[in-house]
């Protein structure tokens, strides 16, 4: 009986490294493509106005984009979203601007958004803090979706924010 519970013990480990290296390894491998399918132009409405979004291929270390709110024909806000290759994968950085270009952050903070987990066409980050995740995903050609979470109860919970429609 004390043989087979030590060789399950063992077993159960080996699966547990094998998992965590896997894990691990698709980390590493995490790069600027896993979010590259954001390239276009894209529109949509948020808080009863059109929001407009463009994403530049990614070039180099990086895949910048931005957003622009507006209502009555006038901005409420713009946003700046840069992805930036790190050793550990992609970051997001973000900052915000009022009509004027008035910065909403400190000059020299931004939101940081580290990389979790990527599939096709999807991709999810979590705020430096831990309070937010955010899941970039690709519905069918024509639609990209930007999505919040939050935990509740112990879980996370995401809402779409902003839903775009592609300008060809």
């Amino acid at each position: 009986m004390k043989k087979s519970i030590h060789t399950i013990s063992l077993l159960a480990l080996f699966f547990n490294c094998l998992i965590f290296s896997k894990n691990t390894q698709a980390q590493s491998k995490a790069n600027l493509n896993d979010v590259s399918f954001m390239h276009g132009h894209w529109q949509g409405t948020f808080n009863g106005g059109p929001i407009e979004a463009f994403w530049a291929k990614p070039s180099g270390d990086n895949l910048t984009g931005f957003m622009r709110m507006m209502k009555d024909d006038k901005v409420t806000m713009y946003e700046m979203l840069i992805f930036e290759q790190t050793d550990k994968g992609p970051i997001v950085l973000v900052k915000h601007f009022k009509p004027g270009l008035i910065g909403v952050e400190d000059k020299e903070v931004s939101d940081r958004y580290n990389f979790i987990e990527s599939k096709k066409e999807w991709a999810l980050f979590e705020k430096q803090d831990g309070s937010i995740r955010i899941i970039y995903e690709k519905r069918g050609a024509d639609v990209l979706v930007i999505q919040r979470g939050k935990q509740e109860n112990g879980k996370w919970v995401f809402a779409d924010l902003f839903v775009f429609n592609s300008v060809k």
